[in-house]
């Protein structure tokens, strides 16, 4: 790295829009944020995913002010919270020209003292020192999605684009700054043994992204829970509560039920962790999505009824595409449906959070139930389609309080996605009287084809830019 840190990094400006949970067919006001990206080889710029999440426009600016340009995602993991920008072309010679990739730092461990760099307005950098203090694997952007962080204890300043900052070690780039707690002076930085593996995967023009097991685990602390699964006890392990349909673990044969007692020959304890040799006890799922690339294989030692097995496992990623309620949507427009004035939607994990922040409990029963137990939906669904909303007009009168009830049939047809609903509704009763079935409730409701066609040309002349989207 060039003894000038501001040579290797860029300021970056994300423009960003949401589509708006209660009427999809339209966005939320654009918000912008600013923050640092690190320049690495290629010349390519890293950020967080966080930071270019549903991002309408970046732009990439030197920290001198003198130069900038326009960049695109060319490699996005949000489960990692990872992104991998580019500028065009045309821009990149004479936009990188005076700047200096960062090369990747060695591995890190506890104790070791990382250098969070940041750049006021005015140019002038600012390199924060601080040890780390401990490694964990933690959720920092998705719930649910864990990977290898240091924790860095700093005392930060406020200054300019810091929404994220690159982190350094002996001058080469360590990780990303995820998140800072003012009040304990503790940040948050992604490792460098994922930086590494994101940038391996990237480099060849077509990201895969980390494997999963496809799993829930619960611990086997409790003498009586352990009692039951024939737990000797010499043995830690943890009890699989789920196996996702279709996932790495569902494929070879892992089944709920099953005490994985060691992968890869490292033995796993009763609360699901191992020793790892640098950072000391660290939980299981790191040697997965932390130490393996889609591809290669994970073998596990299970008890299935007090009986040892060893399994291996190949190793896939769950897609986001294959999930029956999708955990995240980022920059992709939701699928909906207006018909008369119902308002049909697929259930999805940032719907539910439009509830607010205790939306774990404040969501219907029936929409958090198939969130929680997909594999009791699967059979019939390929997407959750629910009555989100009812428009009060001419075709929806007694219908107005109706609200957060999955479909099951329109017209006598089994509906399974948001296109199979539209399909449905293009082809009206021979009476013109659409019938609808929800599953788990005794309504049947009817739609007059010729009243809610009329609706649906009063709404688009009201400002509804269209009233289906069936794209995914």
């Amino acid at each position: 790295m060039s003894s000038d840190p501001t040579q290797s990094v860029v300021r970056i400006t994300a423009t960003r829009q949401r589509w708006n949970p209660g009427q999809p067919w339209e966005k939320q006001a654009p918000r912008k944020r600013r923050s640092l990206g690190a320049i690495v080889d290629g010349p390519r710029v890293i950020t967080t995913a966080e930071m270019v999440a549903d991002a309408t426009f970046i732009e990439l600016e030197t920290t001198d002010g003198l130069k900038r340009a326009n960049a695109t995602v060319i490699a996005v993991d949000y489960e990692a919270n990872l992104a991998l920008l580019k500028v065009n072309e045309q821009e990149a010679d004479d936009f990188f020209q005076e700047l200096e990739p960062l090369k990747i730092a060695e591995v890190p461990g506890p104790g070791d003292t990382l250098e969070i760099l940041q750049v006021e307005d005015n140019g002038n950098s600012i390199t924060t020192r601080g040890p780390i203090q401990s490694v964990d694997v933690v959720s920092n952007f998705l719930p649910a999605h864990f990977f290898l962080t240091y924790e860095v204890k700093a005392s930060m300043q406020s200054a300019a684009s810091s929404f994220t900052l690159p982190v350094l070690f002996d001058g080469a780039l360590a990780g990303l700054l995820t998140s800072y707690n003012s009040k304990d002076q503790l940040s948050d930085v992604s490792s460098t043994e994922i930086l590494q593996q994101f940038l391996k995967d990237a480099s060849d023009g077509e990201y895969e992204g980390f494997p999963s097991l496809g799993i829930s685990t619960a611990s086997t602390e409790d003498s009586n829970f352990r009692a039951y699964l024939k737990l000797p006890d010499e043995v830690g392990g943890i009890y699989i509560s789920k196996v996702r349909k279709d996932g790495s673990a569902d494929k070879a044969g892992i089944k709920t039920g099953d005490v994985i007692t060691a992968i890869d020959a490292l033995p796993i304890d009763r609360l699901g962790y191992f020793d790892h040799e640098i950072y000391g006890r660290l939980f299981w799922s790191h040697l997965v999505r932390g130490s393996k690339a889609i591809g290669e294989s994970a073998t596990l030692e299970v008890l299935r009824e007090g009986e040892p097995l060893t399994v291996e496992v190949p190793l896939e990623r769950l897609e986001i595409s294959d999930q029956l309620v999708p955990s995240y949507a980022f920059g992709t427009p939701p699928n909906y449906l207006i018909k008369g004035g119902l308002l049909f939607q697929e259930l999805s994990q940032p719907l539910l959070e439009a509830f607010g922040e205790e939306w774990r409990s404040r969501a219907p029963l029936n929409l958090l139930d198939a969130w929680e137990n997909p594999t009791a939906y699967e059979e019939d669904y390929d997407r959750i389609v629910f009555l989100s909303g009812v428009i009060a007009t001419p075709a929806t009168v007694g219908y107005e309080s109706l609200r957060n009830m999955i479909v099951s049939e329109v017209n006598g047809t089994p509906i399974r996605s948001m296109s199979s609903l539209v399909a449905a509704f293009d082809n009206p009763p021979a009476d013109g009287l659409h019938s609808i079935r929800f599953r788990d409730e005794e309504i049947l409701i009817y739609l007059d084809e010729v009243t809610s066609t009329a609706v649906d040309g009063e709404l688009m002349q009201r400002g509804i830019s269209r009233l289906h989207r069936a794209d995914h």
